[in-house]
C-alpha cells in the first residue's frame, strides 16, 4: 500500500477521533455543571466562545493537510481567554494583534517549501517574477499581489494572504505532468486563481469563517488524466476562488 494513501486515509480517522473525545468531554462537563459539582469559575470559562474556538482549533490540528487554521484558532481563543483565568492589569486586546502577527510570522518561516526535483530553468517573464522553476512562492502581508503566468510549465508552490489579497492568471501556462500541489493560506486575505479551463482539479480546502468556492464557468474535458492540479491550505476569515474563462 502507497505510504501516501495511508496518510490521507488517517487524517480524516484521526479528526474524527478528536472530535468524538472533545464532545465526550463536553458532555460530562456538561453534566458536572448541571448537577452542580462543577465550580462556577471553572463553568464560565470552560464554556464560552473562546473555549469553543480553542477546541475547534484542536480538532484542525489533526487534519492531515493544513495545521495552520488550528493554530491562528488556538492563538484566538488563548488570547481571549487569559483575562477570564489570570488578573491582567491592561486590556487584553493590546495583546491580540501582536500575538496573532507573531504566530502567522512563525508560521510561515516554519512552512516546509515543495520538494522539487531537478528541473532546467525556463523562461521567465516579467509578469511572474515569483515563479522559480515552475512553481509560485508568494507572500502577501498588509498587501495585494497581481500577476500572470507566461508561456511556463505550472508545478504548484504557495501563496500565504494575510491581511492581502492575490491574483493569479494560469491561463497561459501548462500544467506539468503528474500531480502538481499549491498550497493557499489566507487570514483575513484572499486569492483568485484564473486556470484553462481543461485542468484537472482537486479542492483539498479547509475553511473556518471563510471560504474557497469553485466559480469555474466552463469546465472542458481533457482525456490526459496524468496531470492534475491539487489546491490545498486554508481560509481563515477569508476567501478564495476558482475560474476560468
Amino acid at each position: 500500500m502507497d505510504p501516501n494513501d495511508v496518510k490521507q486515509n488517517n487524517g480524516p480517522q484521526m479528526k474524527k477521533y478528536s472530535l468524538g473525545v472533545i464532545v465526550i468531554v463536553a458532555g460530562f462537563l456538561l453534566l458536572l455543571s448541571n448537577t452542580g459539582i462543577l465550580p462556577y469559575e471553572l463553568r464560565h470559562i470552560l464554556f464560552s466562545w473562546q473555549m469553543l474556538l480553542i477546541g475547534i482549533g484542536v480538532v484542525s490540528l489533526f487534519s492531515s493537510e493544513s495545521r495552520t487554521p488550528g493554530t491562528i484558532l488556538i492563538l484566538i481563543g488563548s488570547t481571549f481567554i487569559i483575562p477570564r483565568v489570570f488578573d491582567i492589569p491592561f486590556n487584553v486586546m493590546h495583546l491580540f494583534w501582536p500575538v496573532i502577527l507573531i504566530g502567522v510570522g512563525v508560521l510561515i518561516l516554519t512552512k516546509r517549501m515543495p520538494r522539487r526535483p531537478f528541473q532546467p530553468r525556463v523562461f521567465q517573464s516579467a509578469d511572474s517574477q515569483n515563479m522559480d522553476d515552475g512553481y509560485i512562492h508568494e507572500e502577501n502581508i498588509f498587501s495585494g499581489g497581481k500577476q500572470r503566468v507566461m508561456h511556463q510549465v505550472f508545478r504548484g508552490g504557495h501563496i500565504n494572504c494575510v491581511f492581502g489579497g492575490s491574483e493569479v492568471d494560469l491561463t497561459q501556462a501548462t500544467l506539468a505532468d503528474g500531480i502538481s500541489e499549491l498550497e493557499v493560506n489566507t487570514i483575513f486575505g484572499g486569492v483568485t486563481l484564473i486556470v484553462p479551463a481543461d485542468w484537472r482539479i482537486q479542492l483539498k480546502m479547509t475553511s473556518i469563517m471563510g471560504g474557497f468556492s469553485d466559480k469555474r464557468s466552463f469546465i472542458k474535458e481533457n482525456p490526459d488524466t496524468s496531470k492534475i492540479l491539487i489546491i490545498k491550505g486554508s481560509t481563515i476569515f477569508g476567501g478564495g476562488e476558482l475560474k476560468s474563462y
